[in-house]
Order: C-alpha cells, then structure tokens, then sequence
C-alpha cells in the first residue's frame, strides 16, 4: 500500500512526498484555473484532519496547478446555491471548516501562491501559517462584487494582518493586490517572483520541517489564540455571506461575473 493512500479519496489535490516530513498538495482543475467546484470545496475543507493525522508529515505546502492558485468559486456551485437553503447550510459548515481545521492543524501548513487566488482558494492560501506569493500573482477576496458579504477568513485575518482601515478598503472593493503589495501591506509572509516561488517555499519548507517540532507546533498554536478570539466575528461574517445568497444582488453579481459585464446591482438602482 502507497503511503499515500490515506489521501486516494481525494480527486482534486495532488499529493507528493518530498522528503525531510515535506508534504507538498496541489489543486489540481488547471483548465477551470483550479476554481472551487462543490467536490473541491469540500476536500479544502476536509484534508487538514489528514494531514495533522499523518505521522509522515511534518510540514504540508499547497500550491495550485497551471497558471493559477485558485481563482473563486466554480460559477455552476454558487449558481446551485442561489436561493437553496439546503445547499447553503452545506457550503456554510465546509467554508468554517476551512478556517478551523488549518488553525486546528498541528502541523504548520505553507501557501505558495502561484496565481490568482479568489473566494475558498483564498482562504486557504492566506489561513495557511507562512504564506509566499508570487510578485506577479494576484487576489482579491471577491465576495461583494459577487453581492454576498466577506465571509470565509476575511473579517478575523485581513485587519489582523494589515489594519482595519487597510481590511475595510480591500474587502468593500474588491480591489486586486499582487505580490508585492500584499507583502508590503503585510498580508502575506513574502513575495518572491513566480521563478523562484517553488525553490523559496521548499527553503522555508525544510527549515520547519529539521527544526524542533514541538516548539514550532506549540508556537503556531499558541498564536492561532489571537484567530480563536475572533471567534465570534467569523461566524457572524459566515452568516452575512450565506444570507447573501438569497438576495437579488447575488443573482445579478453572478450573471455579471458569467457575461463578463459589469453588474448593475438591484440595491443599488435609483
């Protein structure tokens, strides 16, 4: 049996071993630009509880296949979400997850982010504890161009990150950041360019990886406390977003994002 195996249910993330306890995860729908389809926005949520079980791994990095980290939500998942009350409490519980279980991981996770990254691939590229982004990447958080509020991670990370003030421009724009601007903004670890992104997040990789285990686990732990405290804000911004979901603004946000226009949202016409 391949020691891999505890990971074969897994059909969008790839999973290499590369020595020194190195687990390296890659989304792998390179021709949907790794957006979030419903089977992949559960295994983002799910394959943490694996890897804090792993006794092989002593670090995991995730990346994205292609051209791009992550870009957003598939548009026929958040299509099946409009105005589906049961789809909605799914997607709710998958989106906290994301955020808890990488905080709850004991082992550290890094993010090499190597494209746009949009909605849960966001997520999970920022919640990650060292994140590296490529200077020519690019993000945005996403939500309320889509009419939905800023759920996910944005509300406990963003101001803890960066500030408030800096959290409430991007987050209410939708306005995108590259690599460079998210270092220097202090959303990001570091930024190095695409070239050496692989090489640089296998650096940082190994140093956790040979380095005293314990005391690098119990750190992330013990830091993750300033996340737990803001406990109740995340569930609040999850709550606002799914209730996003049964709005008129959210169905004219998606057939903008679908047309490739800009959106005339209904809450918004005189």
């Amino acid at each position: 049996m391949s020691d891999l195996a505890i990971y074969d249910k897994y059909q969008h993330l790839l999973f290499e071993r590369r020595g020194n306890g190195i687990l390296w995860i890659t989304i792998n729908r390179p021709e949907h630009f790794n957006a979030t389809d419903k089977v992949l926005h559960w295994e983002l949520s799910k394959v943490w509880l694996e890897v804090g079980e792993d006794p092989l791994t002593r670090v995991a990095v995730i990346t994205g296949a292609g051209r791009a980290f992550s870009a957003g939500g598939d548009f026929g998942m958040i299509d099946e979400q409009h105005n589906n009350f049961r789809r909605v409490s799914e997607i709710a519980k998958e989106a906290a997850d994301v955020v808890y279980n990488i905080i709850d991981c004991p082992k550290p996770v890094i993010s090499a982010i190597n494209g746009v990254a949009v909605g849960a691939g966001l997520a999970t590229a920022l919640m990650a504890d060292i994140s590296i982004m490529a200077h020519e990447a690019r993000i945005t958080d996403g939500h309320t161009r889509l009419g939905v509020a800023a759920g996910d991670h944005a509300v406990i990370l963003w101001p803890l990150l960066t500030s408030m003030a800096k959290a409430k421009y991007y987050l209410m724009t939708c306005d995108f950041i590259d690599g460079v601007e998210a270092e220097r903004i202090g959303l990001v670890s570091r930024s190095v360019p695409l070239a050496d992104l692989e090489a640089t997040a296998m650096e940082v990789a190994t140093k956790l990886a040979t380095g005293a285990q314990s005391a690098i686990r119990w750190t992330k732990r013990s830091l993750n406390l300033w996340l737990k405290q803001s406990t109740p804000a995340f569930e609040a911004s999850l709550a606002y977003e799914m209730l996003g979901f049964f709005s008129d603004d959210c169905r004219e946000g998606l057939d903008a994002l679908q047309e490739k226009r800009d959106p005339d949202y209904p809450s918004a016409r005189d």
